[in-house]
């Protein structure tokens, strides 16, 4: 029994050895004049690609991306809370519309996804930092097929939308309802706007999904069965890109405070408007800087600023 348990413990450590040097690692949290202080807890940038380079045109086609090629720009950006020890706080996950409107280091004020394709995630890390006030810990990036395939690894995911939602631009026709996504429809979901709030509904259908595939991830029917976590993990590794300070155990400690219990909300908005950008998503300044101040101080995130963000 001992050398079974030895056995085990070595086969585990082993794997996750290999796990650890297999991320693909990128310079994507960077020193610069003016940055943020370390707040408390551990703050992660979670991003969404929608660069289509690394896709064949057959892939494209199947996963209904569109054809523009190219650096991208973000789809999804998510930045996600885990309190320290200690802290009476929940994790907290926040949407950062895309559409935000923010200074870009070096470039003026334009979109915040326009960090992404003007200079990759640097940019797109420090632009958040600079608007939030927030220094980051880590950095997480997926893009298009690490998506897909992660969904499908793991068996698919199950969604129940309130509503049926038809978008061919995402390539889905979902009935409303309950039912289980694969990496195709999913990404579709993601990335739908046809629904009553567009963008608003968007982000929620992200942020619930996410917390969806996490505990998809963590469920026995794929922890116990090998068919389904060793694939999971040789996928996650394939899908994901990280800054060079992350490590495995850092994104099981990640994937540990989404499986719980987890505010969400969206940056509160103070108004949409258009200008030389095209239409752009202004934040309610106030509100915005007592959610950032609330989670670099690792305390609760009052509820009537989650409330704003809700709307």
């Amino acid at each position: 029994m001992l050398s079974l348990l030895l056995v085990s413990v070595l086969a585990v450590g082993g794997l996750g050895i290999w796990l650890d040097t297999a991320l693909h690692r990128i310079p994507a949290l960077t020193a610069y004049t003016d940055r943020p202080a370390a707040g408390k807890g551990t703050t992660w940038l979670l991003v969404g690609s929608d660069s289509r380079q690394d896709l064949t045109p057959e892939q494209q086609a199947e996963l209904t991306t569109g054809g523009d090629l190219g650096t991208g720009r973000t789809d999804t950006i998510l930045l996600v809370h885990v309190p320290g020890l200690g802290s009476d706080a929940p994790t907290t996950m926040v949407s950062i519309p895309r559409d935000s409107y923010v200074d870009i280091p070096g470039y003026g004020q334009d979109k915040i996804n326009a960090a992404f394709s003007l200079g990759g995630a640097p940019l797109l890390a420090q632009t958040v930092e600079q608007a939030t006030g927030m220094r980051l810990d880590h950095y997480a990036e997926v893009g298009f097929d690490g998506f897909a395939v992660l969904v499908d690894a793991v068996g698919g995911v199950t969604m129940c939308p309130a509503e049926p939602i038809s978008d061919p631009l995402a390539g889905i026709d979902l009935p409303a309802g309950c039912q289980k996504l694969d990496g195709r429809t999913a990404l579709g979901f993601v990335r739908t706007r046809a629904t009553p709030r567009a963008d608003l509904d968007r982000m929620v259908n992200q942020r619930q999904f996410m917390s969806a595939l996490v505990q998809r991830a963590a469920s026995p029917a794929v922890l116990l069965n090998p068919l389904r976590w060793y694939p999971m993990t040789r996928a996650a590794v394939a899908a994901i890109a990280v800054d060079e300070d992350a490590h495995v155990w850092d994104l099981g400690r990640l994937a540990w405070a989404l499986h719980g219990d987890v505010t969400t909300t969206t940056v509160p908005i103070g108004e949409y408007t258009d200008n030389g950008s095209g239409s752009v998503v202004m934040w309610d300044g106030d509100t915005a800087s007592r959610l950032f101040e609330a989670l670099a101080t690792d305390t609760a995130v009052p509820q009537d600023v989650i409330d704003a963000g809700r709307q």
